[in-house]
């Protein structure tokens, strides 16, 4: 597959940026119409919805999958799954300006995990910056400002496990890219993801007990937006932008989460901002400046 041009790469990841910021808005809305599973399978089913149709026209089928293709691509889609499920029944604890500034660590992660896993950067590179944005995390995941009955801390390190499966599927992904585009990559393991999730919408109902009359104009809008924006077209952006420039470098555009999921958490949700939480923000993303820093100077000086 051609590489994505640089500047496609940097607007295809600004978007998806963007729009994730503002999904962790609607998943939080969500969620008080919608059990963890369903929201997590409804936003699911209505994004293949979308994707498999685009895939079609724009491939028409011609794709053929090797067994190892397949191992390889569910293993991607249980990354999805850990991503999603993680991170919705991290909301229940906690406040999204809390997981947004939280999310905001994920180029760190990912930086970690690469050196760590394809070694593209040394470890003694990133760990730092990764050490810098982590305590930033412990501080916001500590705060407890969102509501009755939060735990911050089993919320926040849920948060982080999503992060963590998030970033083992961005730098498994960039591998698969080279032999499949992002279209495929992202049909195919939503799909696997949404599979391996149907069993458990026995143990986790909302929408099940209580009927679909019961569900507001506002759950039904942010499912829209997280079908449409945060997975099909989201999900889509960030594959082709790191087709393009690659984990480490992508990780970069992350920064734009908090701070939009910190303005719309207000606007929206009208939760509190306060000084833990602009302190978080703060650690974290000097952290992840100095590993892109350090990542940066690296690549510069090696032969």
């Amino acid at each position: 597959m051609s590489k994505p041009s640089d500047l496609a790469a940097y607007g295809a990841l600004t978007t998806a940026a963007v729009v994730w910021g503002g999904s962790i808005v609607g998943q939080k809305l969500a969620l008080d119409s919608f059990s963890a599973v369903e929201t997590s399978v409804l936003r699911g089913l209505g994004a293949l919805a979308i994707l498999i149709p685009l895939w079609w026209w724009q491939e028409g089928g011609s794709v053929k999958f090797s067994p190892r293709d397949v191992v390889g691509l569910a293993v991607l889609g249980l990354a999805v799954l850990g991503n999603h499920l993680l991170t919705l029944f991290g909301l229940r604890y906690i406040g999204a300006a809390e997981a947004g500034i939280i999310i905001g660590a994920s180029p760190a992660i990912t930086a970690l995990l690469s050196s760590l896993l394809i070694r593209d950067i040394p470890f003694r590179v990133v760990w730092l910056g990764c050490t810098i944005s982590f305590a930033g995390v412990a501080l916001v995941s500590g705060s407890g400002t969102g509501g009755v009955g939060e735990q911050p801390w089993l919320g926040g390190t849920l948060v982080v496990l999503g992060l963590i499966s998030w970033a083992l599927y961005t730098v498994g992904g960039r591998r698969t890219m080279e032999r499949f585009s992002p279209l495929t990559v992202n049909w195919t393991t939503l799909l696997i993801a949404i599979l391996l999730q149907l069993p458990l919408l026995w143990t986790d109902q909302k929408l099940a007990l209580v009927g679909v009359q019961s569900v507001p104009l506002s759950g039904w809008l942010a499912l829209a937006y997280l079908v449409v924006f945060a997975t099909a077209l989201g999900q889509q952006a960030w594959l082709y932008g790191v087709q393009g420039i690659g984990p480490s470098r992508a990780g970069v555009f992350v920064n734009l989460i908090p701070v939009s999921a910190l303005v719309l958490s207000a606007l929206v949700l009208g939760e509190h901002i306060g000084i833990k939480e602009i302190s978080g923000v703060a650690l974290i993303l000097a952290g992840v400046w100095l590993v892109n820093r350090q990542s940066s100077r690296h690549s510069s000086t090696r032969p």
